[in-house]
């Protein structure tokens, strides 16, 4: 077991199956000493945890852990191609995305789960930049998608 995975058990979290891609791409891909992630839904064994607009059917406290869940499947991604987490030199950017009713302008406090989860897990190698966007609606009428960019070492 990996550094990164045994931080993840201290947390109670494991690393789940690579989310099955929803279109023509892949999860993750790596391009000299980079991995970029597709973007990451808060997919859980196979299915979305919850569907709906953050302000109105989901909270932001709930679709905060939502992107946590993205967080924890977007290092699911990286393992894919990386081989081993304990690679991740590290994060260098995360870009999430929240599907928000009219009214709401709380992203990035939503897109703090992911970015809470790689701090925990990676410490200073998790410190990364960031966006965090409003949108209308995201694939399957997810709440949250998170895309994340790491640095690798060894590669």
């Amino acid at each position: 077991m990996s550094a990164v995975e045994a931080k993840l058990a201290e947390l109670g979290l494991t690393l789940p199956a690579v989310a099955a891609p929803l279109a023509a791409y892949q999860p993750a891909v790596q391009s000299g000493v980079y991995v970029y992630t597709s973007g990451q839904l808060p997919m859980v064994e196979g299915k979305l945890a919850v569907t709906g607009k953050v302000g109105a059917e989901v909270t932001a406290e709930e679709a905060k852990d939502l992107a946590r869940i993205c967080a924890l499947n977007a290092l699911a991604a990286v393992k894919s191609v990386a081989g081993d987490l304990d690679r991740i030199a590290r994060v260098v950017k995360v870009v999430g995305f929240v599907a928000s009713a009219s009214d709401f302008t709380g992203q990035p406090g939503v897109i703090n789960g992911a970015s809470e989860l790689l701090g925990q897990v990676l410490g200073d190698k998790g410190v990364h930049a960031r966006s965090a966007v409003g949108v209308t609606v995201l694939p399957l009428d997810a709440p949250v998608e998170v895309e994340v960019q790491v640095e690798l070492v060894g590669a």
